[in-house]
């Protein structure tokens, strides 16, 4: 059973033509890492994945709820306002930046959402956070706000924010971009025990080390389109394509 399946993805801001057609699954429980240079419309295909962009052309669909479908000429015909509501507590999505609230403590950042959106009982969510939170290695920083924490530890409560959803799959838009290299490793050490838990995930990343180590299958896009994608292995350590192997060139991987 696909989690996520995206047909044919067109996006142009403009005249820039940003995704070019990209069609793309996930199954339950694999990782995938996409990977390619700035400007190959990876963070734009996962702000389509998440509805905070809307596609131009193609289909979108979570197992078997339809995001949106496509009309006679290839055209993005959405849901309506409830089925993506619906939809939308179906993915978690961490960012680059945090993106917590500052007036919030740590907690209330992991709850408020299952509270407030998903309209869970209480109890049951307060002991889901703290578990969440124990797991993030922060069970002591329930009752402290953003600003009290390192930029790793900001990142890990983001994660346990997204997973407090109970997603059926999990999105990282470049989760260590905004890190310190020394806070880079305990971000990727929570990310890779999920891999392990068969948490369905998809990553962004330019950590070619780390999306070979977690993987089940590495993506690798330019210029809008999926260039090569396969096994971790053969796609960062024998690439078919000569334009993967010229980008590798820039990494020790």
């Amino acid at each position: 059973m696909n989690v996520l399946t995206m047909q044919g993805v067109r996006k142009s801001f403009g005249s820039l033509e940003v995704l070019k057609g990209i069609s793309l699954t996930v199954g339950e429980g694999e990782a995938v890492s996409v990977i390619g240079p700035s400007g190959s419309g990876k963070s734009t295909l996962l702000r389509c994945a998440t509805l905070l962009e809307t596609m131009d052309g193609g289909s979108l669909a979570y197992g078997n709820d339809f995001a949106a479908t496509m009309d006679a000429e290839g055209k993005s015909v959405y849901a309506d306002k409830a089925a993506l509501r619906r939809i939308k507590s179906r993915f978690g999505l961490v960012f680059q930046q945090f993106n917590l609230f500052p007036h919030y403590t740590v907690l209330k950042n992991v709850t408020d959402a299952p509270l407030t959106v998903q309209r869970r009982e209480r109890g049951e969510v307060r002991e889901l956070a703290l578990s969440l939170l124990e797991k993030m290695g922060l069970a002591d920083k329930a009752d402290a706000y953003p600003c009290q924490l390192s930029g790793g530890q900001q990142q890990r409560v983001a994660i346990a924010r997204a997973l407090a959803l109970r997603p059926d799959i999990l999105f990282f838009d470049e989760p260590t971009s905004a890190l310190d290299p020394e806070l880079t490793g305990e971000v990727l050490k929570v990310i890779r025990d999920l891999a392990e838990e068969k948490m369905t995930m998809v990553i962004v990343t330019h950590e070619m080390a780390f999306a070979r180590a977690v993987s089940d299958r590495v993506i690798f896009m330019d210029g809008g389109v999926i260039v090569e994608q396969g096994d971790p292995e053969q796609v960062l350590g024998d690439p078919a394509q000569e334009r993967t192997r010229r980008f590798l060139r820039s990494y020790q991987t």
